[in-house]
């Protein structure tokens, strides 16, 4: 005997409907959709009366390879990924289970659909592709025997194609390893590796470069692949003519090991959310659905935010010059975080006021400077001892040289970390920072013909001390003139 409509209603909205954060719906053999829940409703819009190719893509006859009609006929569950779009018809992306609800005579009379957007998921994946194939570096990744399963867009158009071949094929045109091979050190320890190279491109010219290998995944028998990133650094001694091209090329060179880690951590992090989704899925367990979603979230966010960060910072820009009140850039930085520190526990306040003359300055890329210093300052904050912090954000001039500070007396800096907080990824937010954003203010305010100083002692606080001499400044075009 057939299970009822009202039957399979009763069950599902007890049992399902109300207790699982995904889009669920219930369709016939005809392609109706005789039941949904309020997630399905949500993202997909009104279904009464629809059928599913018309909810899930606005389409007017069944889908080619139609999942639901094949469990019809089969009665076998079927996992698969669709593009459709939601109820404001924007394009969706998402995950579909397919399952066989059967009657007592054992024929299929309805199929249940389990949904996930992974809209987000799958537009992070294409940017990290961008990132992975535009870096300014080559990007390898290598199986235990060297030989090469991936290489970014840079890495070919140096060295050709590659996939397959051993690195010290591609690279040196070797038939043998390497004597001081960084990545069989790396397979060996399962830590990241550094050396300094000299390899044949496939023009023939001699080309030397910086390789950082890490290893990328684990086994029982330790790593199974590692990424290696190589640094050119062929035209170095030339680019020092360019000061501003050549420290930027040279920051990425000194911290390739950082970048190597953030990509080694943002495959894991993805695949292992992206496993524990579908293993939840498969198996029915809300838990670990919501554990690897999470997962997913949190490694999302960190993608996101080293692509906009990293990108940001190896292009190059113009500066959008506009003539500015010094003094109205810190009341807007004072506006927008006050209250926010203030939540955690910090005073953020503006320093003795001045009289200044405009300049011309890029007040979106001061307003980045500002943003970059004043975080780090909070964050040195809430890592002091001390009950009570403050963060002072002030502007003046002395003598023709426009002057911002941003102070904390906060947990401070030792030598060490005073040396390298320009030249390398460093980061105050441990996991949760990118650390390029002191290298992105640097960069800033070298396009802007300054300099950026740090005072610092620990446990008393630190003083980030911007320089930006008024005849050094940037010429203003016609049309920012005109904006005065």
């Amino acid at each position: 005997m057939a299970v009822t409509e009202s039957e399979l209603k009763s069950w599902l909205h007890s049992e399902i409907f109300g207790h699982i954060p995904l889009h669920i719906a219930v369709i016939d053999r005809d392609y109706n959709i005789v039941d949904a829940n309020e997630n399905f409703r949500k993202y997909f819009g009104k279904w009464n009366g629809t059928k599913c190719y018309q909810a899930y893509k606005g389409e007017s006859s069944p889908c080619r390879n139609c999942s639901a009609m094949q469990t019809f006929q089969d009665g076998k569950p079927r996992v698969h990924e669709e593009d459709g779009q939601d109820a404001d018809g924007h394009s969706a992306h998402y995950v579909v289970h397919t399952v066989p609800v059967t009657g007592e005579d054992g024929s299929v009379t309805h199929v249940l659909e389990i949904s996930r957007n992974v809209t987000d998921i799958h537009n992070q994946q294409r940017e990290y592709q961008i990132l992975f194939e535009r870096v300014p570096c080559y990007v390898a990744i290598l199986d235990r025997e060297f030989r090469i399963l991936r290489a970014n867009e840079k890495l070919r158009e140096t060295f050709g194609e590659c996939r397959g071949r051993h690195c010290y094929e591609v690279y040196k045109k070797r038939e043998t390893p390497c004597e001081d091979c960084p990545a069989a050190k790396s397979l060996e320890d399962g830590q990241e590796h550094t050396a300094t190279h000299v390899g044949i491109a496939k023009d023939g010219e001699e080309t030397h470069y910086v390789v950082t290998t890490s290893p990328l995944a684990r086994n029982k028998d330790g790593s199974a692949h590692l990424v290696e990133i190589l640094t050119d650094i062929t035209h170095v001694k030339a680019l020092e003519q360019e000061k501003l091209d050549a420290e930027r090329l040279a920051a990425v060179g000194q911290t390739v090991a950082g970048l190597a880690h953030s990509v080694k951590n943002m495959l894991m992090g993805i695949e292992g959310g992206m496993y524990m989704v579908s293993s939840g899925l498969k198996k029915d367990d809300k838990t670990r659905v919501t554990e690897g979603w999470e997962m997913l979230q949190r490694n999302i966010d960190k993608v996101s935010s080293l692509v906009k960060d990293f990108l940001s910072f190896a292009r190059g820009r113009k500066p959008d010059v506009k003539m500015v009140d010094p003094n109205s850039l810190v009341d807007e930085m004072i506006n927008l975080y006050a209250e926010t520190a203030k939540q955690i526990g910090v005073n953020l306040v503006a320093g003795p006021r001045t009289p200044i003359n405009k300049a011309p300055l890029d007040p979106d890329g001061i307003h980045t400077c500002l943003t970059n210093l004043i975080s780090n300052a909070i964050d040195a904050c809430q890592m002091s001892s001390n009950k009570t912090c403050t963060v002072t954000v002030k502007a003046r001039e002395d003598n023709d040289v426009l002057i911002f500070e941003v102070s904390d007396d906060g947990c401070g800096m030792d030598y060490d970390v005073k040396k390298r907080v320009f030249t390398t990824f460093f980061t105050t937010k441990g996991a949760e920072g990118t650390g390029l954003g002191l290298l992105t203010t640097r960069k800033i305010v070298q396009e802007h013909g300054g300099r950026i100083f740090v005072e610092s002692s620990p446990r008393k606080g630190s003083l980030f001390r911007i320089e930006l001499p008024r005849d050094r400044l940037p010429e203003m075009d016609s049309e920012g003139e005109d904006e005065q």
